[in-house]
């Protein structure tokens, strides 16, 4: 298992309850035995969909997530009792950074549920806050656009964000979680396995 002591420690000493795992079906089953009886709702988040959580927690919860039940779901999945997303960056400092275009999975994370889980792959770890807000815009940023086939300069050279002015635009905001919101419990799941954008 990679060193993640000292992130752990970072975000534990902000406030996050943090539980990490050698292996995504590790944390997977965690989620599934934790999570029961709930409705629960899903930011779009590809370490999520590549760790099978949907089809889990679905089979023993009410689960709403648009990328399986269509754009419809994001407000159901906003209303929910429990949010899961991930993260487009994680300083080892403890800062997390996530960036969205229609705004439903950074607003899962700030408000409205009982409990927040976000599941962090290694592959977002960056030593710096710096480089965690870099990481979310050059990397994680161009990546989706690709994958959703946009029209945009990230897109079409996968090298970082032109902070261009497309209709097609895929990061409209970004958000810095210094700790977990007042009155939302959340917990932060690493995994020492690259997964995710």
């Amino acid at each position: 298992m990679s060193d993640l002591t000292k992130v752990e420690k970072n975000l534990r000493d902000r406030g996050y309850t943090v539980r990490t795992f050698a292996t995504a079906a590790e944390a997977a089953a965690y989620l599934d035995a934790s999570i029961d009886g709930a409705s629960v709702g899903f930011g779009g988040s590809a370490t999520l969909k590549t760790m099978g959580v949907y089809e889990k927690l679905a089979s023993h919860n009410t689960v709403h997530w648009h990328w399986v039940g269509g754009p419809q779901e994001r407000l159901a999945a906003m209303q929910a009792d429990v949010y899961l997303s991930s993260v487009n960056a994680l300083a080892e400092t403890g800062e997390m950074v996530n960036i969205d275009g229609v705004g439903n999975r950074v607003a899962g994370t700030l408000f409205g549920h009982q409990k927040v889980y976000l599941v962090v792959g290694r592959n977002k770890l960056t030593a710096t806050y710096d480089e965690a807000v870099w990481r979310a815009r050059n990397v994680a940023a161009p990546q989706r656009a690709f994958q959703l086939g946009a029209k945009t300069p990230c897109a079409r050279k996968q090298d970082r964000c032109y902070d261009c002015k497309s209709p097609e635009r895929v990061c409209r905001a970004m958000v810095t979680l210094w700790g977990p919101m007042m009155d939302m419990e959340t917990e932060v799941l690493l995994i020492d396995e690259d997964l995710g954008l």
